[in-house]
């Protein structure tokens, strides 16, 4: 976990923006509790809207294989209810307010969050801090939530492309944590106690591994005070800790090269190819991200014209770089007609060939460089995004950049940089995922 420089019990202003006539139009805060929770806000100008996230530093990859899925499991626990409210009360208290509530686990990380407008934010994190500090976890809520986790695995099996992702991910990294599915599987979860989830809870759940992020129209202090009163239930706030320690790693580890295929009776074949890529905390993601959009991250991309406008081999495909702590994939995706899967193997393999030995265009250089920046900024435009982007760095991430650093970063990849990288990617031994009948 990045712990930024921050130092418990202390405040500090980590960027102001201002606009060409000196008014400041943001400005992110961090407070450090003595307890080690730390509280990152933007203050929006023009916003009325405020948003709320609970970063809680722990994922699938923190489970051993008896408690596999108990992430997942806890995050849709946390909503059935806490001494003060009922699994109904929660839902009315946000609903009431006209509020957007939700939560969602990863490999590394557990999120829950709000939307609301900026008068009733005091609501929002109120009823957060009371779902996340004071779960009573009953024995009735495990079992009732039990058959919706195995439901929603359930519903999982039965997306091939949510399969196929599953498979390339074990492939690269074998029964380990990262290889594993965020969910769990039908027997992990059927064998998973109460006691098991409530222990799991207390181990991570703590003030030190949390960060709570805010944007919008807010006031620093304001929202310290509020995190604070509705954090504080129970002791929860009372133990000083000492910084936490970064948890980065310079070095992706290994993957594991080679073929995983899955007989599904289905009416397309289902494929992932790709290789080792980065971690998230590389310098080089820049580039790969540059380089990924040329290759796969759009209608314009190589892949989505050779595949599908002038072959016709299929109806979807695109290419995704997924980034953990100290691990990396890069790949394709294709769905396609089984009649189709050789062409569609060739072509992807070719063009990634092809990649590897030339790099791109310069015009590809610029339309991917075009299309990351407008992604970024369109995509800040509201206070859910900003809250996203000022939790996920102050948790996973060693720095907050700056939109305007982001951009210079994208725009100071070069074509050396691009043909450099395809070819250090690309001529790695590849991994190949694929579900469906010709398996």
């Amino acid at each position: 976990m990045a712990n930024n420089g921050a130092r418990n019990g202390t405040t500090r202003t980590l960027q102001t923006v201002k606009d060409d006539d000196g008014t400041v139009t943001s400005r992110v805060r961090r407070t450090v509790l003595p307890s080690g929770l730390r509280i990152v806000t933007e203050q929006m100008a023009g916003s009325r809207s405020a948003s709320i996230g609970v970063w809680v530093n722990v994922g699938s990859r923190d489970e051993s294989p008896t408690l596999h899925g108990c992430s997942h499991f806890l995050e849709h626990l946390l909503f059935k209810g806490t001494p003060e409210r009922s699994a109904m009360d929660i839902s009315v208290a946000l609903d009431a307010v006209g509020g957007e509530f939700n939560a969602f686990t990863t490999k590394e990380y557990t999120v829950f969050h709000a939307r609301v407008l900026d008068e009733d934010l005091a609501t929002a994190v109120d009823v957060l801090g009371d779902m996340v500090t004071a779960s009573t976890l009953t024995e009735a809520d495990v079992e009732a939530e039990r058959d919706v986790i195995l439901d929603e695995i359930a519903m999982h099996d039965d997306d091939p492309d949510d399969v196929v992702h599953n498979l390339f991910a074990t492939q690269a990294w074998g029964e380990t944590p990262l290889g594993r599915p965020i969910a769990g599987t039908e027997a992990s979860i059927t064998a998973m106690t109460r006691a098991q989830i409530h222990r799991f809870y207390r181990r991570h759940y703590r003030p030190d591994n949390m960060v709570v992020s805010v944007a919008g129209n807010v006031d620093h202090t304001a929202v310290v005070r509020q995190v604070v009163a509705a954090f504080g239930r129970g002791g929860f706030l009372d133990t000083d800790a000492d910084p936490a320690p970064t948890n980065q790693s310079e070095k992706a580890r290994r993957v594991h090269p080679g073929e995983s295929r899955t007989v599904r009776p289905q009416e397309q074949v289902n494929l992932v190819l790709g290789v080792k890529g980065l971690t998230r905390t590389d310098p080089r993601r820049y580039t790969l991200g540059v380089l990924n959009t040329a290759l796969g991250g759009g209608t314009s991309s190589r892949l989505f014209q050779e595949v599908r406008e002038h072959r016709g081999l299929a109806y979807s495909v695109y290419s995704f770089a997924t980034h953990h702590a100290d691990a990396g994939l890069v790949g394709v995706s294709v769905g396609c007609l089984p009649s189709k899967y050789d062409a569609v193997l060739e072509t992807v393999r070719a063009e990634l060939a092809k990649v590897a030995a030339e790099g791109i265009t310069a015009d590809e250089l610029e339309r991917g460089k075009g299309q990351l920046k407008g992604g970024l900024v369109l995509g800040l435009e509201d206070s859910g995004s900003r809250m996203s982007r000022i939790g996920k760095a102050e948790l996973v991430f060693d720095e907050l950049l700056s939109i305007d650093e982001v951009v210079r970063r994208i725009e100071a990849v070069t074509l050396a940089d691009v043909t450099e990288l395809a070819r250090d990617l690309f001529t790695q031994p590849e991994l190949l995922a694929v579900v469906g009948p010709t398996a």
